[in-house]
């Protein structure tokens, strides 16, 4: 489930006085799963606070790193087990007796459906048209006024038999994951009605009937399903992978004219007298799920994507292979496009409002790029005027996505090569590359190729070196966006646009090695005229 799909929020209090207690949670949403912890470390117990955390991060971690041939099933069952029994067997050694004790919720959350287990008191509940209802079930005594004893818990014997459940999703539905300290002290219509404003506003609600001195830890984790995450459904469909596509081949009535591409894998094709570009999935994909993954992706970043930066996009619903359809656009790339000639200053203007633009769209869906590079941007026209569209789905992705060195080397951050995430300042990098490139004909820092190291130790050239036409304020724009240190290079694209459309207002940019004379080149040549004028009138007046 993507950040797109699901919001999340969490809080915990302590009890009384107290700055710490001994409750934990975590929610991480990531590329195709959501896990939400909810840990209550057993008061009774002196290692109950460790043990919550412990138990957190490890089912966190080890969901995220799950093998792929395991069930979602298995691995929760596994994971519970495994950390478990490590509670059990340290508490004995070290203790004699049980002391990393925690009650858990756990919840995951794959594409439209729910995972869930949990072990003690700390309870699930599920929200959807209007009915709230608790998912989990209570490892306590039935007995009257003893159902704050506990029957299991992680970590009090070796083995344990967690509580496990799934359900389908539905969009609109509200999860609540929460420890006994906030259901005790609020009765079931006051949590749904309440779940809307999320966790921290339940919490509170709780503390306030005690005067913000809770009689125990509490703590609640809400999970808002906005939208139902169509990536699984779209990779489960019963699809054909074929090895070899040629042309003149009818593909659920699309017919192919020639490759676009190398691999043969994006063609040219023809429907009822419509030209469309029809991109199939990789061969690699037949076994290797990771690369099915990145394609089921990329069609459903372009499914969703419909905007004027980008060609329009369809999946057919009768279709038999896996594939998806972009709307044809005659035209080339611009790195043939500037192959000839280097843009003009004007159409490097036109491409800098493009490509920001663009990144201030993906921005309002928390999304990046990722790849900007000439290569990915097609040179068209519309009623006779040159303009841009970008044509590639695959790269995008959530913003401080953790994606390594994916992108092309020679358009990557320097800190990108150091395992820095995506964000706003490296996409700013990459348009800087990409206007120092397409102004000047050369990369500000050479080519770079896959899998170097590059040093950025020196400075750029400034590209009105290479080209005397680049006007001394876009120079500055563009040396701004492609700096090294982050704390001088742009932080958000918004500040780029101001000086694009700004000229006046745009502050000289220096490289940190120049001399004070070559930063104040202007103010130098205007002192030394006036010195001179003013010796020269000395000069005639002493005569």
């Amino acid at each position: 489930m993507s950040k797109q799909n699901i919001e999340t929020s969490g809080f915990t209090l302590a009890k009384g006085t107290q700055l710490k207690g001994d409750d934990f949670f975590e929610v991480k949403v990531m590329d195709n799963i959501t896990v939400a912890v909810v840990c209550d470390g057993v008061g009774s117990a002196m290692q109950g606070a460790e043990a919550a955390k412990r138990v957190t991060h490890f089912l966190v971690h080890s969901l995220k790193n799950r093998p792929k041939s395991w069930s979602m099933e298995k691995s929760i069952k596994h994971f519970i087990q495994n950390i478990n029994r490590v509670l059990y067997l340290e508490s004995m050694e070290e203790y004699e007796r049980e002391e990393l004790v925690t009650t858990l919720t756990l919840v995951v959350i794959e594409g439209d459906r729910l995972y869930g287990a949990n072990v003690g008191d700390s309870r699930i509940y599920l929200h959807r048209d209007g009915i709230f209802t608790q998912l989990s079930n209570d490892h306590s005594m039935d007995e009257e006024g003893m159902e704050n004893i506990l029957t299991s818990a992680m970590g009090l014997e070796e083995s344990v038999e967690p509580y496990y459940f799934e359900n389908n999703l539905q969009a609109k539905d509200r999860i609540l994951l929460c420890s006994d300290g906030l259901y005790n002290e609020l009765p079931d219509e006051v949590l749904a009605d309440g779940l809307h404003m999320g966790a921290s506003y339940l919490v509170k609600k709780a503390s306030k009937l005690h005067d913000d001195k809770l009689p125990d830890d509490t703590t609640a984790v809400v999970l808002e399903i906005k939208e139902l995450d169509l990536r699984l459904k779209l990779k489960q469909s019963d699809l054909i992978i074929q090895e070899h596509y040629k042309a003149d081949e009818v593909i659920d009535g699309y017919r192919l004219i020639k490759p676009l591409i190398q691999n043969n894998r994006t063609w040219l094709c023809e429907k009822k007298g419509m030209q469309y570009v029809i991109k199939f999935a990789p061969v690699e994909a037949i076994d290797d799920e990771n690369i099915l993954d990145l394609f089921v992706k990329e069609v459903w970043m372009a499914k969703r994507l419909k905007a004027g930066f980008f060609p329009k996009s369809v999946i057919p619903k009768k279709r038999t292979h896996r594939y998806y359809i972009m709307s044809f656009i005659e035209g080339i790339s611009l790195k043939e496009f500037i192959a000839k000639k280097p843009l003009s200053v004007d159409m490097g203007i036109e491409l800098a409002h493009f490509l920001l633009k663009m990144s201030q769209f993906l921005t309002r869906l928390d999304l990046v790029h990722g790849d900007i590079k000439p290569e990915n941007i097609i040179v068209t026209k519309r009623k006779e005027k040159l303009i841009f569209k970008m044509v590639d789905f695959g790269s995008i992705t959530e913003a401080y996505s953790d994606v390594t060195r994916a992108g092309t080397p020679s358009y990557l951050a320097p800190e990108r090569f150091n395992q820095a995430p995506i964000t706003e300042q490296t996409e700013l990098y990459a348009i800087g590359v990409t206007l120092y490139e397409t102004l000047t004909g050369k990369y500000p820092f050479g080519e770079i190729e896959p899998f170097q190291n590059p040093s950025f130790d020196r400075n750029p050239k400034h590209p009105a070196k290479y080209n005397a036409k680049i006007p001394y304020w876009l120079e500055s724009i563009i040396l701004r966006a492609i700096e090294t240190d982050t704390d001088k290079r742009y932080h958000h694209y918004s500040e780029m646009f101001y000086e694009i459309d700004n000229p006046s207002k745009v502050k000289p940019y220096f490289d940190k090695n120049l001399s004070f004379i070559e930063r104040n080149e202007k103010m130098v040549y205007k002192i030394g005229f006036i010195v001179m004028f003013v010796l020269n009138i000395i000069q005639l007046l002493m005569r």
